[in-house]
């Protein structure tokens, strides 16, 4: 099958996937238990997305100017600073490790 076959049936498949959600009962998603899952799923999903941002590189694994913008953010957020100010943060600290060669 072609590359325009695959992207046509796998967003076909994210269509049904997201249609499917609307059959679930009401009183499912009303459920105390259902709402703290959510939330994990939520934490967890981004947590993942995260980590694979900041260390994947292709097939491998990367140590680079990403971790570093990474922990500068980590800190500014347990500062308390503004979320704005966050990525800011980050950004300037990883376009530092850069110039300064580190990947």
């Amino acid at each position: 099958m072609q590359l325009t076959g695959w992207l046509l049936l796998a967003c076909a498949a994210a269509y049904a996937i997201k249609l499917a959600g609307y059959l679930v009962p009401p009183r499912w998603l009303e459920n105390a238990r259902m709402t703290r899952v959510a939330g994990t799923l939520t934490i967890g999903l981004l947590a993942s997305l995260t980590a694979m941002n900041t260390f994947g590189s292709g097939a491998g694994l990367a140590l680079d100017a990403r971790l570093g913008a990474l922990l500068v953010a980590g800190v500014a957020l347990w500062l308390r600073a503004p979320f704005l100010l966050v990525v800011v943060v980050g950004a300037a600290a990883a376009a530092l490790l850069r110039w300064m060669g580190v990947g």
